[in-house]
């Protein structure tokens, strides 16, 4: 008996050394990602496995641009979207979480869709970045730690320059440059008013979006996210 315990405490000392090792690789990538760009992330790959299954040959489209050349109309688009107090919070938006918690709640006693997870766009880098879209504890405890690793080592300015430029956009597409080409034949930094208003409209749901583009409900969305977003508060 003495015997199997001392070997599952090594078992046990081994398997937290190696969630350690993971911990200090996402860090150590994060703080070298502070100065360089990222080549690819983790929902890039499995983009590309997803495209290769149906086209052998297929490539991303993805074009990576300086922050500055990125549109002030698709930074605001994006952040009244998807995160309105992303100037202000350090990473996770807990009273955004708890509305959203309360509304599903609510939905799944109605036995209505799920309505939306709270996430921050620093919550969604970390997960394009490094994860998968599998919906566990694990993974959102990960996420999580890896939020607030950005937070520590990137300004917000920063942030949004990344999760600009690896979002993505529909079949294929990934970032504000290869999105603009892709629907509207120009670059991101000509991204009109409507238009950007469109592209963030389109995030939550970019590969649906892609192919059903006379969506009423996106173009509701986009009209919402017009009527808000020249109150967005840029980092």
């Amino acid at each position: 008996m003495r015997t199997l315990m001392k070997w599952l405490g090594r078992l046990l000392l081994i398997c937290i050394g190696l969630v350690l090792a993971l911990q200090l690789y996402f860090f150590l990538c994060i703080g070298w990602w502070t100065h360089f760009n990222p080549s690819s992330t983790s929902f890039m790959r499995a983009g590309m496995e997803s495209l290769h299954e149906k086209i052998p040959k297929a490539e991303l489209q993805y074009y990576w641009v300086p922050y500055n050349r990125i549109s002030v109309n698709l930074k605001r688009a994006v952040i009244t979207s998807e995160d309105a107090k992303f100037a202000e919070h350090e990473g996770v938006d807990w009273e955004a979480i708890e509305k959203a918690y309360e509304n599903n709640l609510k939905a799944a006693t109605k036995k209505k869709p799920r309505i939306k997870g709270g996430s921050t766009i620093t919550q969604q880098l970390a997960k394009n970045l490094f994860l998968s879209g599998e919906r566990s504890y694990v993974r959102k405890g990960q996420e999580l730690i890896i939020t607030y690793m950005l937070e520590f080592w990137m300004s917000k300015e920063r942030i949004l320059e990344i999760y600009l430029n690896v979002a993505e956009w529909g079949n294929g597409v990934y970032g504000a440059e290869a999105a603009s080409r892709h629907y509207f034949g120009i670059p991101a930094a000509q991204l009109s008013y409507a238009q950007a208003a469109r592209l963030a409209a389109m995030l939550p749901r970019p590969r649906f979006y892609d192919v059903n583009r006379g969506s009423g409900y996106l173009a509701s969305r986009t009209s919402a996210i017009s009527r808000y977003m020249g109150d967005a508060e840029l980092p």
